[in-house]
Formats: C-alpha cells, sequence, structure tokens
C-alpha cells in the first residue's frame, strides 16, 4: 500500500445519541417529531463557540447556534439506512455493515425458553425483572430484593439488548461478567439480540448507583468492515471506550479504556499524541447513557458545552495529517416520553489541518460513507457507502 496518501490518520469521534432531527421513516418507529440536538439547543442559549466555527450550525437551522461565514470544518448529516436505531446499528454501518434485518427485541421481557435456559446454565437461583425498564429505576426498584434473595436483575429495552444489573457485594463483578458471557453464549439465532450488558451497581436501598464496571458483549460483526479492512493492512486501529466491545474487538489493534465522556476524550488526546497510522475511534457515551436515556435536557446540554470547551485540546493534539469526524450513532431525545433511543439523522463535521474547509457535504445516504472514505483514503475497498474523500482532500 502505498504511503502517498491525503491523510495519514483519522479520529472518528461518536457523540453517542446526538442526533439531529427525525428521518423520514421516524413515524415507523414511534420517533416523529424527535430532534435530539435541536431540542436542546432550543431548551436554553447552549455555548458551543468551536462546533460552530466548524460549521454546526451550517448543517441546517439551529436555535442559538448561528452558520458560520467561514466555516472551519466541513459539514453535513448521514442517514441511518441499516433496519434499527441502535448503539451497534449506528456503529457498524460506520463501519460498513447495512443490517437489512433488526436485531429482536422483546417489549414483553423475554419469554420463558430465554429465561429458564439463562437460570439453568448461569446457576443463578431466578431473576428478578424481566421488564423493558430504566436501568436506574430498575435498581431503584428492585435492588433491596435482589440484595436480599441474590436474585440478578434482567432487563431490557426498546433496543436489542439483554441487560444484567447485579450489586458488586452480592456478585461480584467478575461473576457477573461470567454470567454475562454464559448469556451471550445463549443468546443465538432468533434471539441474537446486539448486546448482553453487565451493569453493576453499588450503595445502600434509596442510594444506589450503578459504577463504572459496565461491560458490553457484543455480536461479533461480519469480517467485512472497516476495522479489519485497517488491520489487515497493517494500519492501527485503536478503539475508546465503549467501541472495541461493539465489535467484539475484531479488528481491533488497541483498546484503550474509558468510562465516561472525560475520559474518553483524554484517551483520544493520549492516542494522538502517539506514533500511530490508520484510525482512532472514539465514544463518548454520557450524553447517551447519563442524559438521553433520563431524559435530562439540562444535563445534555451542559456536557455538549463541555465537549466543545475541549475540542481545542483534541485540536492541538493532531499532527498535519490528521482529520477528526464528529458523529453519532442515532438519536436519543431528551425532551421525548420514554426512554429509548429516536431514528434521526446524525452529523457530521470534519476537520484537519490539510483538509478542505467549508465543504458542504449535504445529506448523505448512510453513515457507511465514513468507512468509506476513511478506507478510500488508505487505497482500501468496502462495499457500501459512497466516499466523500475528494471532496475534503
Amino acid at each position: 500500500m502505498s504511503q502517498d496518501r491525503p491523510f495519514n490518520r483519522f479520529v472518528l469521534i461518536v457523540l453517542d445519541s446526538l442526533g439531529m432531527g427525525e428521518m423520514p421513516d421516524a413515524a415507523d418507529w414511534g420517533d416523529a417529531g424527535s430532534d435530539t440536538l435541536g431540542h436542546i439547543l432550543e431548551s436554553r442559549a447552549v455555548h458551543l463557540p468551536n462546533l460552530q466555527r466548524l460549521g454546526l450550525g451550517n448543517v441546517r437551522p439551529l436555535a442559538n447556534v448561528p452558520p458560520a461565514e467561514n466555516p472551519r470544518g466541513s459539514y453535513g448529516r448521514c442517514a441511518l439506512r441499516s433496519n434499527g436505531k441502535d448503539t451497534t446499528t449506528g456503529h457498524w454501518e460506520m463501519a460498513g455493515i447495512i443490517l437489512e434485518r433488526a436485531f429482536p427485541t422483546y417489549p414483553q421481557g423475554f419469554p420463558p425458553r430465554i429465561i429458564d435456559r439463562f437460570v439453568k446454565e448461569t446457576g443463578v437461583p431466578g431473576i428478578l425483572g424481566n421488564v423493558p425498564a430504566s436501568g436506574t429505576e430498575i435498581i431503584k426498584e428492585l435492588g433491596e430484593e435482589h440484595v436480599r434473595t441474590g436474585k440478578p436483575i434482567v432487563y431490557t429495552s426498546a433496543d436489542s439488548v439483554f441487560q444484567i444489573a447485579a450489586h458488586e457485594k452480592v456478585i461480584p463483578v467478575p461473576r457477573l461478567y461470567e454470567i454475562c458471557e454464559t448469556a451471550r453464549s445463549l443468546l443465538r439465532g432468533e434471539d441474537e439480540v446486539g448486546r448482553v450488558i453487565a451493569r453493576p451497581f453499588e450503595g445502600e436501598p434509596g442510594a444506589f448507583r450503578r459504577t463504572e464496571n459496565r461491560h458490553d458483549y457484543a455480536v461479533p460483526p461480519p469480517r467485512e468492515n472497516l476495522l479489519v479492512t485497517l488491520s489487515e493492512a497493517d494500519l492501527d486501529v485503536v478503539c475508546i471506550g465503549k467501541v472495541a466491545s461493539i465489535y467484539d474487538a475484531v479488528g481491533v489493534t488497541e483498546d484503550l479504556s474509558a468510562k465516561n465522556n472525560d475520559q474518553s476524550i483524554d484517551q483520544t488526546i493520549n492516542a494522538l499524541k502517539s506514533d500511530t497510522r490508520g484510525l482512532i475511534f472514539s465514544n463518548l457515551v454520557d450524553f447517551d447513557m447519563l442524559y438521553g436515556h433520563r431524559r435530562d435536557t439540562e444535563g445534555y446540554a451542559r456536557a455538549l458545552e463541555h465537549f466543545d470547551s475541549r475540542l481545542s485540546e483534541i485540536e492541538g493534539a493532531m499532527k498535519e495529517g490528521d482529520v477528526f469526524i464528529i458523529t453519532a450513532d442515532h438519536g436519543n431525545d431528551p425532551t421525548r416520553p420514554g426512554s429509548d433511543h429516536t431514528r434521526e439523522y446524525a452529523p457530521l463535521i470534519v476537520y484537519g489541518p490539510k483538509a478542505r474547509a467549508g465543504v458542504n457535504l449535504g445529506t448523505r445516504g448512510s453513515l457507511s460513507d465514513i468507512g468509506r472514505t476513511i478506507a478510500d483514503n488508505f487505497g482500501l475497498k468496502l462495499s457500501a457507502g459512497e466516499s466523500f474523500l475528494n471532496e475534503i482532500a
């Protein structure tokens, strides 16, 4: 592979759940009128000077974020072409995997064929819950009974997830991970959920709180995807936060731990300072986990302001041949009822010292355009998506 490529390294930063307006099929998903970013910006004056200068307000009219006269970056938005609106679906699509069949969901809880096998094969003394729920609410509701009985709390959501919550003093974290691995091995075929998630918590009744020892067990992705394509070409694939787990570590050359937004930003900066070539792939989970699902509009707004305030640090760590791409995997409008993801477009902001500025990248047909662009830069092939490399190089 020739070294003479437009860019040396891409930094893909996923602001988890920062959708920016309903997609045409949003009503089919019960999400008509959803607009995560738009509604947050309408809630008060949200101070995002760095994103504004990069061109966020040039994508579409946004309250309190006017279009930049001369944007420092290029800008647009991406549709989600896959059948779904969850973390796995969005991240996989960025890497060139289009899902025609959605991962299964269980709005009435998991059927006996799943729960009975789960109890038998894990050896737990039964389960609590087995309903769609907010993770914080279900430990508030069932945490005390869990501590008394030792039964893990099993729950799901509108997403394709099998979540297991347990107090760290009742079911130690290594044992909880073991239980989750067993669940992952059981959930195959028609019941192959996108993710099994360990949800440890701590504290006393009335004051239970989730810890940062969450761990995701994802379905292994198809081999034809951006991460594998890069790593097989001897390029670096550095994943930060929950990214490696979303791809079941397939194609990942380095996995940097980060449990919240600040740690993900810190690790992104650390990765930028290292001598690598290829991809740095980072997820900022707090937007979704702490603010979207909990319908905390003000918390989401503050988190956006904090990310914006640290953008200059990320930029300062970039080398001349680096490019960052800021996007999202789905929406999670905190102004809507319920606690579920929303079917929305994702923002697309592209910046690099050597990248062309001020390019309107328009409404892209798929998040896979991101993966296709990165592969194209290194002279590699992905079948999904349309590259915008020539527009930014």
